[in-house]
């Protein structure tokens, strides 16, 4: 397992290993072990996955303290543009995004510490999402800022939103607690 550190301190890019023969190829998504020996403290509470047609934008999202966490996110099916924003005040990137497009083909998968928000564009039909998570969903703690108030110059002009995601507020008036 390959770790890739970003331009955002505590964001990981991971290369997991893949395994290939004639049948196909086997993925090891997390080893709590090896994450350890590589400074990731990470203990999955909750699994999700979201199926995503193209065009389709989630995002920006996290949980508030005290059910804030990190998350691991990889795609299985099709391929997103995914987005991290540094939503931590002290932090020497607070307010900057690190994207990456995680796909079915390539196998990378994000690292994102509590304090950063997440989000990702469908750039295929059918793009399926795996998301682990450190805590339980906590709808009282759930939110998120704009998808396009903290200058990220996404590659499409009307994405695909929920109500829920166009309600957020700006990352300029939203008073960040991590």
């Amino acid at each position: 397992m390959e770790l890739v550190p970003t331009e955002l301190p505590g964001l990981q890019l991971i290369r997991p290993p893949i395994f290939r023969d004639g049948r196909g190829s086997f993925v090891k998504t997390f080893h709590r072990d090896r994450f350890r020996e590589r400074g990731l403290d990470f203990e999955p509470r909750e699994e999700f996955f979201s199926t995503s047609a193209k065009g389709v934008l989630r995002g920006m999202h996290f949980q508030l303290p005290p059910a804030a966490h990190a998350k691991l996110v990889y795609c299985i099916a099709g391929s997103v543009l995914d987005v991290v924003l540094d939503l931590r005040k002290n932090s020497p990137s607070f307010g900057r995004s690190c994207a990456r497009e995680l796909s079915a083909a390539n196998r990378e998968m994000f690292f994102i510490p509590a304090g950063f928000a997440h989000g990702f564009l469908a750039l295929a039909d059918g793009a399926t999402m795996v998301y682990q998570t450190s805590s339980v969903h906590s709808p009282a703690h759930d939110a998120g800022v704009r998808w396009d108030s903290f200058g990220f110059d996404w590659p499409v002009t009307n994405p695909v939103l929920s109500a829920r995601d166009t309600r957020f507020p700006a990352l300029r008036d939203f008073a960040s607690p991590f």
